[in-house]
């Protein structure tokens, strides 16, 4: 009994559940606030109605995805809404820190799944199923889905990988038009159906970067090239080439405009996808050239003038049925067109070939006007399924990286949607398989494990009852009797076929199966199966001929005869298949079934699904017709009880998504404990799982228990909340700890505290090593600089003392050289005046004082000529006293004779040469300071005189 419902509580009895609608009524009444509501598991309360109105609210505002716990329902929009799909909204979603945390999108999941590969989470591989029935939107899904891919896993590093990335993605996206153009038709519930599965394998490096692809496809709708239903139409690529093709090449493959073709109906219809150009620049991207493109083209017309040929019936057995008037230029020209011989081609469509005996003896029977045209048919979807196979062995060599180039990949899963039309057959019977299977594996993964798991680890877990469909699986595949088994014996009974019987011994085997109904007006032979998504009626007619698909060796060989380039290629000669094709009468080989190899596959294929870690996207389709803004209630309610979403959103929002083992959760968030003021972590000590080997597993899972609990404890702390408050919603069970998304946020924000404070005492210590370090470097290179400029400070004063010795003892050696010759001429001088004195009787003595001062000037000569010469200096009696020593004047009386200088003489007689002009004697400047004076000059010398002026001047009288 639900308590309380958005706020108000609810009575008891009649009277609370009247309340309760009414509450209920008034809350979904309130259509503004549910267009809000992200994630499903928000309603309240999580009903069909309310999960419904949900939908329906959304889809009304133009909001088209939203989230179901861990499913992804993406509402068909019927109309182009390109902003929603746009490189700049990739790069948003794949550039945010928490995409989950952006409104619901299919570029949410693609985004989780690209993430998940490059964190390395357990298992690596990733898979995304899209699911839904035909006509929801899956593949547009899967396209808009390697778009994403393509975008965000191609970041190259350099120009050559740009342009690799380039081709990868370029030729991964040029693989959707041509494989829809030849798998996709318009069907009663979507112009673009898939007519077979395909698993997309996005191929990504070590460094997450898409290197390649490979396509696997399974079980192609080949009838559908010779039979369609009331209202369909054949696969797109026939109408492309019909509405397309130039006029030369409809000339070339015998196509007029206005031309009518048994196989293909509804040509007035306009879609879409008939454009041709698209399908053809895709293909030439892929690597198939142009000749190679017309001889395709040119097969499927080939194809198109066969259906046109028409067998009567023979009135007589033993004859061949004879061609309609109209259909013999139809043979002719498919026979033109597939380069086949036209007698041959008309006699393996008309003549039987039979073996029997011992001897394998050939006999040649003329078949019926069914068995031709069922032959004419076979030869059709024969040559368009070599076709198909051929198309994705040359996309998967295009596109499919070396083994050794990639680590991971991304698996996208378009398969078919649950169909149920008017009528039923082997095609809708395996499609509808595949949907029971994959909706098994989304049961056991996501419903069915997660309450087994919380049942094994001891979680106080109220069971939620869910739809199970193992039941029908079991009615379909079991063993040892389903209805696989029961068509595939009756492939095998040497008999022919009827299907009244195939009914009868259907439900006589399987009478106890709850899955198995039955239809007692129905007039024709047919049994029931109930679905998970509901029940469909097959009819047994034709169902065991086409699980047989048999080939007739004579269809093969005259194909393997063709002129035409690419038949050549899709049936070449083999001995070996020869052979298979022929098996003895003795030695009869297993028939191979369509069932068989249906089956084998998609067990292959849930193997890849199981290895890997799988997202689920369910598309919902809102109404038959394909109108935009049209959401019919009923249609999406079948939808939603069938795929199970209810039962989801309610596990997913009452239970625990994130599981994490304890010792992984220990290694993870223990450094939390560093928050806790009492607790002492120990980072040097060893973990729990490298203890003693004498320690018991009982102490080992103490020790953990007391760690996990000793972390759990600072919630609280980190919720910023008393414990008493805030219950943590979080489980420690037995061997792995059960939290909420909200729970690991709240640790993760943790974390990155602590790791916060770790790095800032790191970059403490740190800094405070880099700057004493930075000080001791700074000493030392003071006192390395202080000694280098001491020694060469040294070095410069030796080398100053050495010039100034060197200076000094060549002055002194000019000097003294000096006082020599001067000493020597002045001896000449003396000798000759004191001759004169002595001998003129005329002269008188001198005064004592002018003697001592001529013997000074004499001593003094060339200061007497500095003097004599310069413009000031000795005055009077001095500077005669300095001429007559200066110059050999006569000793006499002054007035006696006339004073001739030395300018008169043009020269001053004199010991040295006279000069020429003005001569100046330059000394260069000592570097030392106070080199210029001397320390201790002798009494007499003269000293401090940088420069020696030599002037002519004229004497003045004295």
């Amino acid at each position: 009994m639900l308590q309380q419902v958005n706020g108000h509580s609810s009575g008891s009895d009649a009277h609370g559940g009247e309340s309760l609608r009414e509450d209920l009524q008034e809350f979904l009444g309130g259509e503004a606030p549910l267009h809000q509501l992200d994630d499903l598991t928000k309603v309240n309360p999580v009903t069909l109605e309310t999960v419904l109105r949900c939908l329906q609210a959304r889809y009304m505002a133009d909001t088209f995805y939203t989230s179901a716990g861990c499913t992804l329902v993406a509402l068909n929009p019927f109309k182009p809404i390109p902003q929603l799909y746009s490189p700049e909204l990739m790069q948003e979603y794949h550039a945010a820190p928490q995409p989950q945390k952006l409104k619901p999108h299919i570029f949410t999941v693609g985004e989780q799944t690209y993430r998940n590969v490059k964190s390395l989470i357990e298992p690596v591989n990733q898979s995304v199923v899209v699911s839904g029935e035909s006509g929801a939107g899956k593949t547009w899904t899967s396209r808009c889905l390697m778009k994403f891919y393509a975008v965000v896993a191609a970041s190259p590093t350099s120009w050559e990988n740009h342009k690799i990335a380039e081709r990868i993605e370029q030729r991964i996206l040029n693989s959707n038009p041509v494989m829809e153009a030849f798998g996709n038709a318009c069907t009663l519930r979507n112009n673009n159906s898939s007519r077979f599965g395909k698993f997309i394998q996005l191929q990504l490096n070590r460094a997450q970067q898409m290197t390649g692809a490979a396509v696997q496809t399974y079980l192609l709708e080949k009838t559908r090239v010779a039979c369609q239903a009331s209202n369909e139409r054949n696969f797109h690529i026939f109408y492309q080439i019909c509405k397309g093709a130039s006029a030369d090449e409809r000339l070339q493959w015998h196509l007029p405009e206005g031309a009518a073709f048994s196989w293909l109906p509804n040509p007035e219809r306009t879609l879409e996808e008939d454009c041709f150009e698209v399908t053809r620049e895709a293909m030439l991207h892929l690597g198939i050239d142009a000749p190679t493109q017309n001889n395709i083209f040119q097969a499927l017309a080939g194809l198109l003038h066969l259906g046109n040929t028409r067998f009567a019936d023979s009135g007589n057995e033993a004859q061949p049925c004879p061609l309609m008037d109209d259909a013999k230029c139809s043979v002719r020209t498919s026979a033109s067109l597939l380069r086949l011989p036209e007698d041959p081609l008309l006699e393996t469509l008309r003549i039987r070939t039979i073996r029997a005996g011992r001897r394998q003896q050939v006999f040649r029977k003329p078949c019926s006007r069914a068995e031709c045209d069922t032959r004419r048919d076979c030869l059709a979807k024969l040559v368009y399924a070599r076709l198909f196979d051929w198309l994705v062995s040359v996309i998967n060599s295009s596109i499919c990286a070396d083994p050794d180039s990639w680590t991971t990949f991304i698996g996208l899963l378009d398969v078919y949607g649950f169909e149920s039309f008017p009528t039923n057959s082997l095609e809708q019977l395996c499609i509808n398989y595949a949907s029971e299977k994959l909706q098994q594996h989304f049961v056991a993964h996501h419903l069915r494990a997660q309450q087994e798991e919380y049942t094994a680890e001891g979680l106080e877990w109220s069971t939620v009852s869910y739809q199970d469909n193992q039941t029908c699986l079991d009615l379909i595949e079991g063993s040892p009797v389903s209805i696989c088994s029961l068509i595939n014996e009756e492939c095998r009974l040497n008999r022919p076929s009827s299907a009244a019987q195939l009914q009868t011994r259907i439900e006589s085997a399987l009478a106890g199966s709850p899955c198995l109904g039955h239809n007692k007006l129905s007039r024709e032979p047919s049994f029931i199966v109930v679905h998970y998504a509901g029940s469909v009626r097959y009819h047994t007619a034709g169902l065991v001929e086409k699980n047989k698909d048999p080939i007739p060796p004579e269809l093969t060989r005259l194909l393997q005869q063709s002129q035409d380039p690419l038949l050549k290629v899709l049936f070449p000669a083999d001995p070996e298949e020869k052979s298979q094709e022929e098996p003895s009468g003795q030695s009869r080989a297993p028939v191979l079934t369509v069932v068989s190899k249906f089956k084998a596959s998609l067990e292959q294929l849930l193997q890849v699904l199981h290895s890997t870690t799988p997202h689920y996207i369910r598309c919902i389709k809102p109404n038959s017709q394909g109108q935009a803004q049209m959401f019919h209630q009923e249609e999406v309610l079948s939808q939603l009880e069938a795929c199970g979403l209810v039962e989801t959103i309610h596990i997913s929002a009452a239970g625990f998504p994130i599981r994490v083992s304890h010792r992984n959760f220990l290694k993870r968030y223990e450094l939390l404990r560093r928050l806790r003021p009492g607790a002492a972590p120990s980072p040097h000590g060893p973990p729990p799982d490298e203890g003693r080997s004498e320690s018991s597993p009982h102490s080992e899972q103490a020790t953990l228990q007391a760690l996990l609990q000793d972390i759990l404890h600072t919630l609280p702390a980190l919720a910023q909340a008393p414990a008493e408050a805030t219950p943590a919603p979080v489980h420690c069970g037995r061997t792995k700890v059960f939290m909420t998304d909200s729970t690991l946020e709240l640790l993760e924000r943790g974390r990155a505290q602590v790791l916060e404070q770790c790095a800032r005492s790191i970059q403490g210590g740190w800094r405070r090593h880099w700057g004493r370090k930075q000080e001791r470097q700074r000493r030392a290179a003071v006192l390395i600089q202080a000694a280098v400029r001491s020694w060469l400070t040294r070095k410069h004063i030796q080398r100053l003392h050495a010039a100034a010795t060197v200076i000094k003892r060549a002055w002194q050696e000019w000097r003294i050289r000096m006082a020599f010759l001067a000493s020597k001429e002045l001896d000449g001088v003396e000798e000759q005046h004191s001759s004169q004195v002595t001998c003129s009787p005329s002269s008188l003595p001198l005064p004592q004082a002018q003697t001592r001062l001529l013997g000074a000037v004499t001593r003094f000569w060339p200061l007497g000529l500095v003097l004599a010469n310069a413009a000031v200096g000795a005055r009077g009696f001095r500077r005669k006293l300095v001429v007559f020593a200066c110059l050999p004047l006569p000793v006499g009386s002054p007035s006696s004779y006339t004073v001739q200088t030395a300018q008169e003489q043009a020269g001053v007689t004199s010991i040295r040469a006279l000069p020429q002009g003005s001569i100046k004697f330059h000394c260069r400047k000592s570097p030392l300071r106070y080199a210029d004076i001397c320390p201790e000059p002798s009494p007499n010398s003269v000293t401090g005189f940088n420069q020696i002026l030599l002037e002519r001047h004229r004497l003045g009288h004295v």
